[in-house]
């Protein structure tokens, strides 16, 4: 049932069965992390070896958002692609500068309370900007929510391409009839401070990653992330609120 980690299953299943035992089990069984690969480093310096990452709690380190706000929507773009990998670590030994995002997701209506047994998508860019397409899964991964209504991810800061914010993609199924859909954003001085290291150095980086992006001036101030130094890289945390 599982290789190298990753849980093979059928996201529609899990839908059908949010908030029954077998999700909660599931769930539980998710919250533990595989190996992450490539890190910081200092410029022009080689990723070091693989290491044994800290344990994913499931206690944020602080949100960057009220906790009882709705999350502001945003399309899927192009390149979502419904891969069913249940999975808290989702490198796939992408290098460059680890991240960590930790989720808690909530139900404005019903007073904030956290929506457990919910399906949690993600999914971005490379350091070089190139999202996997086809039959790779690299930087993609889907996790279900606890008895909390939380879940973390470990992966890397995307990269930049064509004329657009860095973003990282989200979809929240709380059921299998309805969805929420957005993007989170970075501060502008952090991406400025990881693109002057490799691998994303390769690339002359955009003098403004963000402000080019209308997206990024429609929903940027809900929905930029608020990093902070973790080891060699940083995580964050945000409450999604959905209706």
């Amino acid at each position: 049932m599982t290789e190298n980690g990753i849980f093979r299953t059928s996201r529609r299943t899990l839908l059908l069965a949010a908030g029954s035992a077998g999700v909660a089990a599931l769930a539980a069984g998710c919250s533990g992390p595989a190996g992450i690969r490539g890190a910081a480093g200092q410029p022009s310096a080689p990723a070091p070896a693989a290491t044994t990452p800290k344990p994913l709690s499931s206690s944020p380190s602080g949100s960057s958002t009220p906790a009882c706000v709705l999350t502001a929507e945003s399309g899927a773009g192009p390149y979502y692609l419904d891969l069913d990998r249940v999975r808290s670590d989702i490198t796939e030994g992408r290098d460059g500068v680890p991240f960590r995002l930790d989720l808690t997701v909530v139900r404005v209506s019903a007073g904030c309370r956290p929506v457990a047994g919910a399906a949690v998508d993600v999914w971005h860019a490379d350091a070089s900007g190139t999202y996997s397409t086809g039959g790779d899964s690299f930087l993609r991964g889907t996790q279900v929510t606890d008895a909390a209504g939380r879940c973390a991810f470990r992966t890397i800061v995307p990269g930049w391409y064509a004329g657009l914010a860095p973003h990282i993609h989200f979809k929240v199924r709380p059921d299998h009839r309805t969805e929420t859909t957005s993007q989170f954003f970075f501060p502008e001085e952090l991406l400025l401070k990881v693109y002057a290291l490799q691998p994303y150095a390769r690339r002359p980086a955009p003098k403004h990653p963000n402000t080019r992006d209308n997206r990024f001036r429609d929903s940027g101030a809900a929905m930029t992330l608020a990093p902070v130094p973790d080891g060699d890289g940083y995580r964050a945390a945000y409450t999604v609120g959905i209706a």
